[in-house]
C-alpha cells in the first residue's frame, strides 16, 4: 500500500538516480521481497527492521541500504525543485548545522557546497559504493568486506542529512504535496533500522530529536 502511495504522490520522473535493483533469484532479491512483504502487512517498524532468523546480518544491512537509498532518491528527488542554489546555498539544517562534503578524489577536504550540489554528490557516491562488487558483492559465496558495516554507517549517516535538510528546510513543500504520512513512514522505518544495530551515531541524530520523539514511540 504504501509504494503505490508513494508512487501516486511522488513523480518518478523526477527521481534523482536510477533505481538500483536486486537481481531476481539471488539470495538478495529473496531477503528484499521478505523485507517489502513484512512491510506491506502493516506490522509494527520495530518488528519489520528486526534480522529474521537464521539470516547474515551483512546481507540484512545491504538490502536496507540499497531500499533506502532508493526511497530517500526518491523523496529528495521529487523535492529537488524547491531545493536550489538560491533557497539552499548551504547543506545545513537549520542554522545550528552545517554539512560539509569529503569524498576521497575531488574534495579531499570538508568542503562547503549548497544543498543540490551536496545532494548530487552524496547520490554519486552511493550509487558508486553499492555498484562496487568489492563492497557490496551480489555473486554467492563471495563475503563482505571487513569494513562493510563502517561503509553502511557511512552511508546511512549521510541520507539521515537529507532527511535533516528536507524536514527543515522543505516540510512545506512536503505538505502541500499531501507526502507528509509518506515520507514520515520511510522516516520511521529508516530511524528503526538504524537504531535496531547502532549504525548512526545519536549525535548525528540531534537536529530531528524533537520531531523523533514526537512520531518514532
Amino acid at each position: 500500500m504504501m509504494a503505490l502511495c508513494l508512487k501516486q504522490v511522488f513523480n518518478k520522473d523526477k527521481t534523482f538516480r536510477p533505481r538500483k535493483k536486486f537481481e531476481p533469484g539471488t539470495q538478495r532479491f529473496e531477503l528484499y521481497k521478505k523485507a517489502q512483504a513484512s512491510l506491506k502487512s502493516g506490522l509494527d517498524l520495530k518488528a519489520v527492521v528486526q534480522l529474521p532468523p537464521g539470516e547474515s546480518i551483512n546481507d540484512w544491512i545491504a538490502v536496507h541500504v540499497v531500499d533506502f537509498f532508493n526511497r530517500i532518491n526518491l523523496i529528495y528527488g521529487t523535492m529537488s525543485e524547491y531545493c536550489t542554489e538560491k533557497s539552499c546555498p548551504i547543506m545545513s539544517g537549520g542554522l545550528k548545522y552545517e554539512y560539509r562534503w569529503q569524498d576521497d578524489s575531488k574534495y579531499k577536504k570538508p568542503t562547503k557546497l549548497s544543498a543540490p550540489q551536496y545532494m548530487c554528490m552524496l547520490m554519486d557516491w552511493i550509487e558508486m559504493l553499492i555498484n562496487n562488487e568489492d563492497i557490496f558483492p551480489t555473486r554467492i559465496g563471495v563475503p563482505f568486506p571487513k569494513q562493510f558495516q563502517q561503509v553502511c554507517t557511512k552511508i546511512l549517516t549521510r541520507l539521515f542529512r537529507v532527511f535533516v535538510h528536507v524536514y527543515i528546510h522543505h516540510f512545506d513543500s512536503i505538505i502541500n504535496m499531501g507526502a507528509e504520512a509518506h515520507v514520515n513512514t520511510c522516516y520511521k522505518h529508516f530511524y528503526y533500522f538504524i537504531r535496531e544495530f547502532s549504525l548512526v551515531d545519536h549525535r548525528e541524530l540531534e537536529p530531528l530529536k524533537e520531531m523523533t520523539e514526537r512520531i518514532c514511540h
